[in-house]
């Protein structure tokens, strides 16, 4: 994909085009985890917080579907870790969500709000403890997560882990 990506740049295809599902150019390699493309979009000048498609940002992708290189690279180049829009939450609360513990170690790293609400999800420790992501948790809950913090509909992270079942979760929320 790359050799194809830089002939479009040389015949002079904007780089933040946006059209669809994906967005962005930079969008749809963050979301398929095509990192070379990811550098050479970001070196060509790509919007590293440009808005469009399923999630509203290439770093919300990324974090969405595990890669933790492009979300590395796209930290790197000044991503926002803290952009959401009225429909989907930060990357924080989707890489919480969907159980990679890497990249919600370099989101709060980088400065992502551990108590982020917003969106339709609940809040990342809310969605750790739903999904059963025992490191995440406690990744969260040392960063000074707020276990009693409720987000729309979302019942707390003890309800939730309750009502899934986690019984180690609850435990530590218990001790906590």
């Amino acid at each position: 994909y790359t050799e194809i990506v830089q002939l479009l740049l040389d015949k002079g295809a904007d780089v933040d085009a946006r059209s669809g599902r994906f967005g962005t150019a930079l969008q749809a390699a963050s979301t398929t985890g095509h990192e070379r493309v990811v550098q050479l979009l970001l070196d060509a000048g790509a919007g590293v917080n440009a808005q469009g498609g399923r999630l509203p940002t290439a770093l919300q992708e990324a974090s969405a579907n595990g890669y933790a290189e492009i979300v590395e690279l796209l930290l790197g180049k000044g991503a926002d870790v803290n952009v959401q829009d009225g429909n989907f939450a930060t990357a924080l609360q989707v890489a919480s969500a969907e159980g990679h513990e890497r990249i919600v170690q370099l989101l709060l790293d980088n400065g992502a709000s551990v108590n982020a609400q917003g969106g339709r999800l609940a809040t990342p420790l809310q969605l750790a403890s739903a999904n059963g992501h025992i490191k995440i948790l406690q990744l969260l809950l040392h960063k000074g997560a707020n276990i009693e913090a409720r987000s729309g509909w979302f019942p707390t992270a003890l309800q939730l882990a309750s009502l899934h079942g986690y019984d180690k979760i609850v435990q530590i929320l218990l001790n906590w």
